[in-house]
């Protein structure tokens, strides 16, 4: 299954929100730098939807606050 989010780094607090055509909105800390908000994306979206963060991965949109996310089954 693919999810379409929608990342903002450098957020005083952490979070997650259902946005516009079910697009996930993650808040997290962490600065757009060396992929550090990538991963505590993903993090925060397993810790989400209870599910290990192997299962979680970015399929497009590495260096874009868009990207398209992998939930593997």
């Amino acid at each position: 299954m693919t999810v379409s989010v929608k990342v903002k780094p450098n957020s005083k607090k952490t979070g997650v929100e259902i946005g516009v055509n079910n697009e996930y909105i993650l808040r997290v800390r962490e600065k757009a730098q060396d992929g550090k908000a990538n991963v505590a994306a993903i993090k925060l979206l397993s810790e989400y939807l209870k599910i290990p963060r192997s299962r979680v991965s970015i399929i497009k949109g590495h260096t874009s606050r868009n990207k398209i996310v992998s939930i593997d089954n």
